[in-house]
């Protein structure tokens, strides 16, 4: 019996790092925690009543997802990108979910189109950034998921989406929210007629527009 509990045990304890760096995850991206904001390892100890171990993996982690930087004196921060740096990432996101979503869509069933119609719905009705943003994540994490691939989802929502909290501010400027919801209806219109290859072109070309979109408004930025 102590040994059961011992595991038991065991297995919260490695769990809770992954806990407190999806909820980071989650305000990071959302623009919860803007670039700039110092993460203070004594403080996100006590607000998820755990000891400062399970925090420094949990920093560790979005470190090396790119959300978190260490700065001389501060310490952990939440991290801010340049314009070629995310542009890597959209590189990244584009190769990764064309692959994702040419294994996924033959897979699909009613349930995984009735969610992604769903989330799109969601998208129609929501009237600021962040939720654009969170809406945006939510519909690209389901439209790879049914490509069964663990991996391949973990560095798609690790690696890629974390462009979100930066591209949504910018195109939000640029192009609002309705010529990249247009993408995603022909997107989900693809996967209705289980057409892999179409709607991983979709999604490619959609990344792609947006790539352009964020430079070009960069740079009008900088003309500016």
């Amino acid at each position: 019996m102590s040994i059961t509990k011992t595991k038991g045990s065991s297995s919260k304890a490695q769990a809770l790092p992954h806990r407190i760096r999806d909820q980071l995850r989650y305000e990071i991206l959302t623009g919860a925690l803007p670039a700039g904001t110092p993460l203070k390892q004594d403080a996100l100890a006590t607000r998820f009543q755990a000891s400062r171990i399970p925090v420094r993996e949990a920093l560790r982690q979005l470190e090396t997802e790119g959300l978190v930087a260490y700065h001389l004196n501060r310490g952990a921060v939440v991290i801010r990108m340049d314009v070629d740096q995310i542009c890597e990432l959209l590189d990244i996101r584009i190769a990764l979910e064309g692959y994702a979503v040419r294994a996924a869509v033959p897979n699909m069933g009613r349930a995984d189109l009735d969610m992604l119609e769903s989330i799109l719905r969601e998208y129609d009705e929501a009237d600021s950034v962040p939720r654009w943003a969170e809406l945006n994540r939510r519909f690209h994490l389901a439209l790879c998921a049914p490509a069964n691939n663990t991996r391949l989802r973990r560095l798609i929502e690790e690696y890629g989406l974390n462009t979100d909290r930066y591209t949504h501010e910018m195109m939000s400027m640029a192009t609002g929210k309705d010529g990249p919801q247009a993408d995603h209806y022909r997107i989900l219109e693809a996967c209705r007629k289980q057409d892999g290859a179409l709607a991983a072109r979709l999604v490619e070309e959609h990344i792609i527009e947006t790539k352009k979109n964020l430079v070009a408004m960069h740079r009008m930025r900088q003309e500016g």
